[in-house]
């Protein structure tokens, strides 16, 4: 009992856990006893009764994607009849929406498309800042950099360095799943690998790239590899330089195991069990000791659950995604918008605050702009 003790006042201090550590204090600790270390950390972390929100959009460049990841429905092969590359009037049309709802950010994610290059990419966002200025690019991800990398024989700098002078505003976490490579190669092999993430992220890191960090757990890794997997993102934000934006957050989510090849392949129950989404996201405050903010994914787990985590480590529940294709197509279909998020805040006893990307306060108001 001493040991976990000391273990508990070590988490308490944000002194970085061991795997071991962290796997005593996971299998030792109540859910209550887990929740209350978490929201201690969380409450020297991030100080108030504050619980960020934002409004945003994911925009699928295209659902052409040569990675075949086992547990993605969305993409398709480039010749499938329902293969496509998102217009500049589609475009058009949904940024516009996206602004009069209040947001001003749009979560681009691509796929790796063989046919479209740097120049695609950069043209794009060119493109959308030209029209839209007050536009946020949160865009691609590691693979895509990496895929990127490799087609145009470019260093992952040059790849961003361009990304960025086109308006890449910041980069998601898009792609980790699992930072363990005998479990993406299972997976996700045509993806880059865990090494090849953390390299695209620690550049990104030293360009004062504004990053986030995600986690896609309850599949076929066990709760060590979980582990290690906040330990690698814990170990590469004590890299970046000070004062440099690093991870901003962190957002695990459950697989979303409906018609996909990789429920077939490794059979199993799939359901989401909140008790266990609960745990994982407190155990991720307690390891992710150097990272400001944790946020609960009520798209994938409910609000309900969502406002439990708010009292185990969370200080955030993300966007209302205004548009979301990928983990839809696998099975998830909670669904909110302002007033359900901002309500579901303050029933969990927080009071709700609009963000941006790099946790800013900003003003919640809906707008109205002539962008004809």
């Amino acid at each position: 009992m001493m040991k976990l003790d000391a273990i508990i006042n070590k988490a308490l201090g944000l002194k970085f856990l061991s795997l071991n550590e962290a796997v005593l204090l996971y299998t030792r600790l109540s859910t209550s006893e887990l929740m209350w270390l978490a929201h201690e950390i969380r409450k020297i972390k991030v100080p108030g009764d504050e619980v960020g929100w934002i409004i945003d959009r994911n925009i699928n460049i295209t659902n052409v994607c040569s990675a075949r990841c086992r547990f993605c429905n969305f993409h398709r092969v480039p010749d499938h009849k329902e293969a496509f590359i998102t217009s500049p009037d589609e475009y058009k049309e949904k940024i516009i929406e996206l602004f009069k709802l209040g947001g001003e950010q749009v979560l681009l994610q691509g796929g790796l498309h063989p046919q479209l290059g740097l120049a695609e990419y950069s043209g794009l966002f060119r493109t959308l800042k030209a029209t839209f200025p007050d536009l946020k690019l949160h865009a691609l991800g590691p693979p895509e950099i990496h895929f990127l990398a490799r087609k145009e024989k470019k260093s992952y700098r040059e790849i961003l360095v361009a990304l960025m002078e086109a308006g890449l505003d910041s980069l998601p976490g898009a792609g980790a799943e699992i930072l363990c490579d005998e479990v993406r190669k299972k997976i996700s092999g045509g993806k880059c690998g865990s090494g090849e993430w953390l390299d695209v992220m620690r550049v990104a890191h030293k360009l004062n790239l504004p990053t986030s960090a995600t986690m896609m757990y309850g599949h076929i890794e066990t709760m060590e590899h979980r582990i290690e997997h906040l330990i690698k993102i814990r170990d590469l934000q004590a890299e970046k330089p000070e004062g440099a934006h690093g991870f901003v957050t962190f957002v695990p989510w459950p697989f979303q195991a409906e018609d996909t090849r990789l429920s077939e392949i490794f059979p199993g129950d799939y359901s989401l069990n909140s008790l266990e989404y609960i745990r994982l996201l407190s155990i991720s405050r307690i390891v992710l000791s150097n990272i400001g903010h944790i946020q609960a994914s009520w798209l994938t787990v409910g609000l309900p659950t969502a406002q439990l985590c708010l009292h185990g480590g969370a200080d955030d529940l993300g966007s209302i995604m205004i548009e979301e294709n990928v983990v839809s197509k696998a099975g998830a279909s909670f669904r909110t918008d302002a007033e359900g998020i901002t309500r579901a805040i303050s029933e969990a006893g927080f009071r709700p605050r609009f963000r941006n990307q790099k946790y800013e306060t900003m003003n919640y108001a809906k707008q109205s702009k002539d962008y004809s």
